[in-house]
């Protein structure tokens, strides 16, 4: 008995990887209701089958794949076919519209006051006063436009000088070389070394974290 439900939770396991792999990370950066309940759905079909005697192996993988295409075939549908998109994944709301409350929305969307100024809170507003706009999006959470006067200012508005931003990049991670980062940075391994010696490091396992950055150069964590 054991035996079998290790043998069905693993490979319940690797199928379920796959099909989230094959699915996309659109999954889990933009979760919506449709999202979050095939995903349950999916577990579920997991846990059921690993404590049911009469379900085996290919019949688990047979129901996550099958799963996992109508999941994939709704996401096409929805990328091509607005009507649909609305339908699975919903639409953004204005709560708030030029200052003014919109309480038909509020119902609508099944918000009310209470968690209106928390979420406003969260993203640094403490009075509703100050958004102009407000919208609730697909995954339940709100963008907002403030007010002028409770705007911060842009460092246009302040006239500061435009840099260049340059993306830092990590040469050792864990104790270990990442030869890519290294070669599309434009140095090699011997430049590296003599970096670290000047720290009086002689190997990359003594590093926890090593990056490079164009206006800052080479900066170091070694292990404590």
């Amino acid at each position: 008995m054991y035996i079998d439900i290790t043998l069905e939770l693993i490979v319940g396991f690797l199928t379920l990887l796959l099909v989230l792999k094959f699915l996309g990370k659109i999954q889990f950066s933009q979760i919506t209701p449709f999202d979050f309940i095939t995903g349950l759905v999916m577990g579920n079909f997991v846990g059921d089958a690993v404590f049911d005697e009469k379900v085996d192996i290919p019949e688990v993988v047979y129901t996550i794949v099958l799963w996992g295409l109508l999941i994939y075939c709704v996401e096409r549908l929805t990328q091509r076919n607005t009507t649909l998109r609305v339908m699975f994944e919903g639409k953004p709301s204005l709560l708030i519209k030029k200052g003014e409350i919109l309480y038909k929305n509020l119902k609508k969307n099944h918000v009310d006051l209470n968690q209106l100024q928390q979420m406003l809170r969260k993203l640094g507003y403490f009075s509703i006063y100050e958004a102009e706009y407000v919208i609730l999006e697909r995954d339940g959470q709100i963008s907002v436009v403030p007010k002028h006067k409770y705007g911060a200012p842009t460092k246009q508005d302040l006239k500061i000088p435009e840099k260049k931003f340059n993306l830092p990049v990590a040469f050792i991670m864990d104790g270990k070389l990442i030869k890519r980062n290294l070669s599309e940075a434009g140095f090699n391994e011997d430049w590296l070394k003599k970096q670290l010696s000047q720290k009086n490091i002689n190997n990359y396992k003594e590093v926890l974290y090593a990056e490079w950055e164009e206006n800052r150069g080479l900066n170091i964590s070694k292990y404590n």
